[in-house]
């Protein structure tokens, strides 16, 4: 085969498999092939430049275009849809074209998404990509044809005419959208993130951005895609006569098209359709504001008619907005049960997907000073489906000169006390032992079964006593009267309740009592110290001996507790260090709470000694304390955190962070089965 025959041969190939690829979802070679095929082109291109055509492959590339956009006349104008809010919107449209028509009863209906792209139009002569514009004003767009060769979805050369099955139009003309899937975009914005660039608010205004700016290789590195819907122009061949059909055609030319639209014989069934599409609108792989409901028969939409810009035979139907823009009006701190400080948006009311929303989670500090969202901004915010509104970011061109930056604060909200925040972490803590805005979640923390196992003492019961002001903190569980836990039983709702109050009280009253006989490593965990789980706190009881020696102790001497980095011993200091906390010790040894650690006997020696375990996860037959057992029964040793001097991480379902950390530092990971056969 001559050069010339095989660099044909070799566009059509790349052609095929491109088309495979990005519009089928079906590739049938590997993507090391795809390159062999693509590097063989490029090297017989550098060698016969004046073969390259419009339709070559390496041209997706693109080239740097003048340094404005030249102007592209559409051959038919590129309209815009008026809005239905509803059902009765639809059935008002319908009712207001049978006036005009009505053929209109009779007709079907084609839906199909609203996607919240960028309107793009795509010219074809002889079956090869020769332009490609923006919608612009609706007569005159942009002309982005060196953008849009990028984009991989996009035939440069229609492929069906490999196949001869249809008759191609010497010249075509198509209406698409482009978008960026939301998938993309959030892996996008991670990447930015961390190579600590801006990041963007949403996918359609960066796919537009991508798009509408002058350097093809940028709009080559953003994933763009698109589908396509209409036919503008056609000249040289028979373009179907009904909507359904056009989408049908353009499919089998091989450009991409929704698979979510259908054809219904009446308006109530494709508003019925239509309807299920925004409760489930979180299922499409893009972002969609709506859904587009077409009389099928194009010939009766064309003789219809137009209002201003509008055509009558079609009409989209909106669903309730999830992204809108408002001010914010202050920021402010929630603290959580944990301690965990979050700041959260105060919103000028707006309505989003038909509820008001007056606040708005702002994630955490961080993401305040990486979107330098300020108290006055303008603020893009969304609400999706159940979830919590939160702002994506400020509309920065909005601003006036008046807006606040934002400090974070450096007390607690609550109980005013200093708040801690640890390298590395994204969050801030209020570390207080007796913060009332956790004061709940750490007494049930303390009389957990890992902790004091202090049965009986559940969080309604927990909640009744606190509300009544007889614990302020975990000390007070000692100090509690029969008298106290009948009230508080009584208050609490019981139907489902089997005992009588008294002896719930009684039993109460004796499994506080015999918590007192827990161990030091117990009560530890109980403490609920920042970074100290239970493996840590076993190995700091082993290692003092006791609360009096612990809470004297040094970074330096945490340190030489192996699992025990700086994070957790700056930690551990400053939680010893707090007048609250040191009131609390204070009291649970006056109350006879002050166990004694019991020295760990001789390492036992077996298969896995010497090796260092982390545990995350749930796994299929063991427990946590039995794993545990397991490892150090053979000889190794299981800590709370990850680290450089981590063996092995044993995974489980539904893991923590733990996994994350031990990927980013190389860690083995392996399952509960893997660990077994580590032993024999």
């Amino acid at each position: 085969m001559d050069t010339k025959s095989r660099y044909e041969e070799l566009k059509s190939q790349i052609h095929f498999h491109n088309y495979r690829y990005h519009v089928l979802d079906a590739p049938i070679i590997s993507d090391v092939e795809f390159d062999k095929l693509l590097n063989e082109l490029k090297r017989i291109e550098a060698d016969h430049p004046d073969w390259i055509t419009p339709d070559s492959p390496t041209l997706r590339a693109g080239a740097r275009p003048a340094d404005r956009f030249d102007k592209v006349r559409h051959p038919a104008p590129i309209l815009s849809l008026a809005n239905a809010f509803g059902a009765d919107d639809a059935r008002a449209w319908l009712e207001r074209i049978s006036k005009i028509d009505d053929r209109v009863e009779k007709a079907k209906f084609v839906v199909e998404p609203k996607i919240d792209g960028l309107s793009i139009v795509l010219h074809y002569r002889d079956g090869v990509f020769v332009q490609g514009a923006t919608r612009g004003d609706g007569e005159v767009g942009e002309d982005i044809t060196s953008n849009l060769r990028t984009i991989r979805a996009i035939p440069l050369r229609i492929p069906v005419e490999r196949s001869k099955k249809l008759p191609i139009p010497n010249y075509l003309v198509i209406r698409g959208e482009a978008f960026l899937p939301i998938q993309e975009f959030e892996e996008l914005n991670r990447k930015l993130e961390e190579a600590g660039e801006k990041t963007y608010l949403n996918p359609r205004n960066t796919a537009a951005g991508s798009l509408r700016q002058l350097d093809p290789a940028l709009t080559a590195s953003r994933p763009l895609t698109l589908l396509v819907y209409q036919i503008i122009h056609s000249d040289g061949g028979k373009a179907p006569t009904s909507q359904w059909e056009i989408l049908e055609y353009l499919k089998a030319l091989g450009f991409p098209v929704t698979d979510v639209a259908k054809c219904f014989d009446n308006l109530e069934s494709a508003i019925a359709y239509t309807e299920t599409w925004d409760k489930k609108r979180d299922e499409l792989p893009y972002e969609a504001d709506g859904m587009v409901i077409k009389i099928d028969d194009l010939n009766l939409a064309a003789e219809l008619g137009f209002v201003g810009k509008d055509p009558r035979g079609a009409i989209a139907f909106k669903f309730p907005a999830r992204e809108v823009t408002t001010t914010l009006n202050n920021i402010g701190v929630a603290v959580g049960r944990t301690g965990v400080l979050t700041p959260y948006a105060v919103l000028e009311a707006v309505e989003i997907g038909g509820v008001i929303v007056e606040r708005a989670t702002l994630h955490n500090f961080d993401f305040i000073a990486e979107k330098d969202i300020r108290a006055g901004d303008r603020v893009l915010v969304k609400r999706a489906g159940e979830v919590i509104p939160y702002v994506i970011g400020p509309v920065t061109d909005a601003r006036t000169g008046k807006e606040k930056k934002y400090i974070p604060p450096k007390t607690c909200p609550a109980c005013k006390q200093p708040v801690e925040h640890f390298e590395g972490e994204v969050a801030w803590y209020c570390v207080n032992a007796a913060c009332p805005a956790q004061l709940v979640r750490n007494v049930e923390h303390f009389v957990s079964r890992g902790a004091m196992d202090i049965v009986g003492l559940g969080i309604k019961i927990v909640e009744k006593l606190i509300e009544a002001g007889l614990v302020k903190d975990v000390a007070d569980i000692y100090g509690l009267s029969r008298e106290d836990i009948l009230e508080a039983v009584t208050k609490k709702d019981r139907k489902t309740e089997k005992e009588p109050p008294g002896k719930v009280a009684d039993n109460l009253l004796a499994s506080i009592e015999t918590s007192k006989s827990r161990s030091l490593a117990r009560l530890i965990t109980a403490l609920g110290i920042h970074g100290v789980g239970e493996v840590s706190a076993g190995d700091l009881a082993s290692h003092f001996g006791n609360l009096d020696a612990l809470s004297k102790a040094g970074v330096d001497d945490l340190q030489q507790i192996e699992g025990i980095g700086p994070n957790i011993a700056e930690g551990i200091v400053d939680w010893f260090s707090r007048p609250f906390n040191k009131q609390v010790l204070k009291k649970l040894k006056a109350a006879g709470v002050w166990p004694k650690g019991e020295e760990r006997g001789r390492k036992k020696e077996g298969a896995l000694s010497g090796l260092t375990f982390v545990v995350t996860g749930t796994l299929p037959t063991l427990t946590r304390d039995g794993v545990k057992e397991f490892i150090e029964s053979n000889g190794g040793k299981v800590t709370d955190s990850v680290s450089k001097k981590t063996s092995y991480l044993v995974l489980g379902a539904e893991p923590g962070s733990k996994f994350e950390k031990a990927r980013s530092l190389g860690v083995k990971i392996i399952g509960e089965e893997e660990l077994k056969k580590l032993v024999g």
